[in-house]
């Protein structure tokens, strides 16, 4: 296997690079709005970067992944290593991206950030921009609260941390991840400025935005250079040979009936000024070394042949001989619902659709009971009323459509979610008390989720709920405390309760439900 290439920086990064230095540059002399709006432009061409360098590495484990299936032994070990990268990166890159979210919605609110989001057509917590981008407080107030939980301080841990990590796969590497990652704090005149502080004390939202873009950039960065770097360790310790083998190599080992098996036969390390000759059962074939043969009957077909080349060390004609086969099986569908072995109603069921031996865009399928449309490989299969939904599939195959076979599912609808009490990273639900300081958190909002154990992962937004403030009921729309029951909450002693009652969500499906109370006793 060859080793990946190194990618050295292009002049797009380069170039972004220089833009964002100037632009905070000018921020710090706090210029006027309209550096904020060229922080989005930096903002723009940093995403850009990003999705660039995470098809990139996609490609490289794809690549690997498929060396780690042919050679297990050699490459398996290396390949689980960029596995455990890929899940520190990604671990960290969701937790920029939960902070970039919560500094929006403290910013300008939930609904304006969740339509900002639905209008920019992103997906999940991703926000590019918000209204409020001038806002000092926001940034300040979120990352670095009073008290000891300082959301600031704990991305600083988290970057510290991912930064070893990297270095201890690569120690040759220590300064360029020690540049990239620098946490240091700043001294001048005496004076201790922290990471945290320089990143988020005073800054505007929209910068600070951009800054904690950048940092996703970084770790994409980051990481597509060590996922290079383990897959070259795979050659590190190769020998080469000077022993001629023959090779056999199809496109494909299965044939469904009446296709087409197609092999390609190659001597490796032949002198290029000659020409070998190919020999199946018998026969010779073409000068390429391509093997066709229309594929008649069921099961596995084996053939033999031998490469006929001229040995420059003896100058005689010498042969190699090899053998391989293929399996001719009837047409055939592989349909797997990634999620759930049933569908659920209003709401977008994924579905992986494949034909073995034929490429993806060579199969059709179409849908009863249900409207389904493509989206990054896998099709999204929403159900309508119908009480089951059918999925049929064809293929192209040797230009002819053929019919691969169907599956019928049931169809029911989307079970009710758990209601909890989110302060931050935390949650309760009634089984633990709730500290008064995470009650009277401006933060701390109502929501609804299936839980970790569940393999459905939705949104669902909390339209209005009541709340049972110590024996006074009151009602807020939304899903956050009113300001009078906020001060209401202010007056309460450790052991008073808080009852959520009357939850009103609405799902991905469109339907309002009601959930179960909450019950918290303060501490």
């Amino acid at each position: 296997m060859g080793g990946a290439k190194n990618c050295p920086e292009t002049p797009r990064q380069r170039m972004i690079g220089m833009m964002y230095l100037v632009l905070t540059a000018m921020l710090a002399l706090n210029v006027s709005t309209d550096i904020l709006k060229a922080f989005e432009l930096v903002d723009d061409s940093l995403h850009a970067t990003l999705e660039t360098t995470e098809v990139r590495s996609r490609q490289i484990m794809h690549d690997f992944l498929l060396d780690s299936i042919d050679n297990p032994e050699k490459n398996g070990p290396w390949y689980v290593k960029t596995l455990e990268l890929t899940q520190r990166s990604d671990s960290l890159y969701n937790f920029i991206q939960d902070f970039k979210y919560d500094i929006a919605v403290a910013t300008d609110g939930v609904k304006k950030v969740e339509a900002q989001i639905q209008k920019d057509s992103l997906e999940g917590r991703d926000i590019r921009k918000v209204q409020g981008s001038d806002n000092r407080d926001t940034p300040t107030h979120y990352a670095l609260p009073d008290g000891e939980n300082k959301p600031g301080v704990e991305l600083k841990h988290r970057i510290e941390a991912y930064r070893e990590y990297l270095i201890s796969l690569d120690t040759l590497k220590r300064e360029e991840f020690n540049k990239m990652f620098n946490t240091d704090d700043a001294i001048e005149n005496n004076d201790v400025t922290t990471w945290e502080q320089r990143m988020f004390h005073d800054m505007p939202a929209g910068a600070a935005l951009v800054l904690l873009t950048k940092l996703q950039n970084d770790i994409r960065n980051a990481e597509n250079i060590m996922i290079q770097h383990l897959r070259r360790q795979t050659d590190a310790g190769d020998l080469r040979v000077n022993k001629l083998n023959a090779y056999v190599i199809p496109n494909s080992r299965y044939v469904i009936r009446g296709g087409k098996y197609s092999a390609q036969i190659i001597l490796a390390a032949i002198d290029s000024t000659q020409t070998p000759e190919y020999y199946v059962d018998g026969q010779r074939i073409n000068d390429l070394g391509l093997y066709e043969v229309v594929a008649s009957g069921l099961g596995t077909k084996k053939y033999s042949g031998y490469i006929s080349y001229m040995n420059p060390a003896s100058g005689q004609m010498e042969q190699l001989p090899f053998e391989s086969e293929y399996s001719v099986g009837e047409p055939a569908v592989t349909i797997s619902n990634t999620e759930m072995n049933i569908m659920y109603r209003g709401y977008d069921n994924k579905f992986s659709i494949s034909v073995p031996g034929v490429s993806n865009d060579k199969v059709r399928v179409s849908v009863s009971g249900a409207s389904a449309h493509q989206q990054g490989g896998l099709w999204l299969i929403k159900p309508g009323d119908a009480k089951t939904v059918t999925i049929s599939v064809s293929a192209e195959i040797d230009g002819k459509m053929q019919s691969m076979g169907s599956k019928e599912y049931s169809v029911r609808p989307l079970p009710k979610p758990s209601a909890f009490l989110r302060v931050g990273d935390n949650s309760y639900n009634g089984e633990k008390a709730i500290p008064r300081s995470a009650l009277m958190n401006a933060n701390a909002v109502v929501g609804a989720s299936y839980g970790l154990d569940s393999p459905l992962n939705l949104k669902f937004t909390v339209s209005s709920f009541k709340a049972n403030i110590n024996g006074m009921m009151s009602s807020a729309t939304g899903n956050k405390f009113t300001r009078e029951q906020m001060d209401r909450i202010a007056k309460l002693k450790p052991g008073n309760a808080v009852i959520i009652t009357d939850i009103r969500v609405k799902g991905p499906d469109g339907r309002e439900i009601g959930l179960s109370p909450i019950a918290l006793t303060l501490q």
